[in-house]
């Protein structure tokens, strides 16, 4: 089982998410799966359907809006 990809409140998009495939998920290759949007601020974590990686926010940190 992979870890999850920790996310800073920064690493997300103005809308409070990120897009699988990710750098940040260390993904050498950038079309490994259609580009997917994952809403990470809704709940603090977002599983991307493709591939599994799940990204989650750090402990501590707050999105903007979303309190």
């Amino acid at each position: 089982m992979t870890h999850p990809v920790e996310l800073l409140a920064k690493d997300l998009n103005g809308h409070g998410g990120v897009f699988c495939p990710s750098a940040k998920a260390d993904m050498k290759l950038w079309n490994s799966h259609p580009k997917v949007y994952l809403d990470v601020a809704k709940t603090g974590e977002a599983k991307c359907p493709y591939c599994g990686t799940v990204y989650k926010l750090k402990a501590g940190e707050h999105v903007g809006g979303h309190h």
